[in-house]
């Protein structure tokens, strides 16, 4: 398949989507979703993906409910997805998406972190040429037979299907991904979770002192309550 080695050796790269989602990022998502699609899971299929997303994680039920019913209080009406982009040190690009609030508050924070890191912020459009965007989903193997997976849904702008214990990673394009999750809905193929990555398509490897520095800078923005997402073109050894 057509870039099966470009997926593979993404996921070797520990943090080109580092961060482990926490509840509390969770729960913005959910009311992203629902901000955009309404409330109910079988009418929005975003809500649906991140509600798959939150069980993989454990979230309770009672959270996830609550989560949805959070969305039309006033307390989350000025909630806005963004994108901030520039440069870590030694020329790494870094790609920040953030769910905040209060967008002042956000672009003050992320300035100072590439201040303090000797980075530069850069502005809309910068690196995000640098990097390709795909879908994954972690399906349940159970019942299914991957070779016959695989070939049905090249059709479906599948580009890569790695095997990996009880579990099936399916990988395609961004622009794919509502016609694929329609497609498993459909056949009744679980779906454990799904997400959205930016791969680096000129991924660069710093020695282990520079790598350190990068590291260090990336931490801290994820450190950030307004971040969910910190993509970056570092080789991680």
């Amino acid at each position: 398949m057509g870039r099966a080695f470009e997926f593979r050796k993404a996921r070797k790269m520990k943090r080109w989507s580092s961060m482990a989602k926490s509840f509390t990022r969770i729960t913005k998502d959910i009311v992203m979703a629902v901000k955009e699609g309404g409330p109910d899971p079988s009418h929005n299929p975003k809500l649906r993906a991140v509600i798959q997303n939150s069980k993989a994680l454990n979230m309770p039920k009672e959270n996830i409910e609550r989560a949805i019913k959070k969305a039309s209080n006033k307390s989350t009406e000025n909630l806005k997805e963004m994108i901030f982009e520039g440069y870590a040190p030694y020329g790494i690009a870094v790609l920040i998406e953030v769910t905040s609030d209060n967008k002042n508050r956000s672009v003050a924070n992320i300035r100072s972190y590439f201040n303090k890191a000797k980075g530069s912020m850069g502005i809309s459009g910068s690196v995000d040429f640098m990097f390709e965007r795909i879908c994954s989903f972690r399906l349940n193997k159970e019942n299914h037979d991957l070779n016959q997976i695989e070939l049905d849904f090249i059709d479906f702008g599948v580009e890569d299907i790695i095997n990996e214990d009880d579990e099936i990673m399916m990988f395609a394009s961004f622009d794919n991904y509502g016609i694929i999750q329609k497609e498993l809905e459909k056949r009744n193929i679980e779906i454990i979770s799904s997400s959205f990555e930016r791969i680096p398509i000129s991924p660069k490897r710093l020695n282990n002192e520079q790598q350190t520095a990068v590291e260090e800078f990336i931490k801290k923005i994820e450190e950030d309550e307004d971040v969910q997402k910190v993509f970056h073109s570092m080789i991680i050894d």
